[in-house]
């Protein structure tokens, strides 16, 4: 994966769709990674969207539990592990 997007606050999701947006029609490999309260990103159908273009978006479970139980969740739930594991896979981190 050439670009990983960790996105670990609300406010991210201004940043965060059109990055990812970016990537995807520049043809880059990327994903992301949901964290904290930054899982709040993914309640917006634009950010959401977004999200069809990566190799691989996962919600971090124990935030989206925290913050958005009562809805489903549009990526990946997974955890702490799957960020190490795709940190590692990364050659670029961008933290928002």
């Amino acid at each position: 994966m050439q670009l990983l997007i960790l996105v670990t606050c609300a406010g991210a999701g201004a940043s965060a769709a059109p990055l990812a947006q970016a990537c995807t029609r520049a043809g880059i490999s990327w994903g992301a990674f949901f964290t904290n309260d930054g899982v709040r990103t993914l309640a917006d159908a634009g950010v959401a969207a977004a999200m069809s273009g990566a190799s691989r978006a996962v919600a971090c479970q124990e935030s989206w539990n925290r913050f958005l139980a009562d809805k489903s969740c549009p990526v990946e739930l997974g955890s702490q592990t799957d960020n190490s594991s795709m940190i590692a896979d990364a050659q670029r981190i961008v933290s928002l």
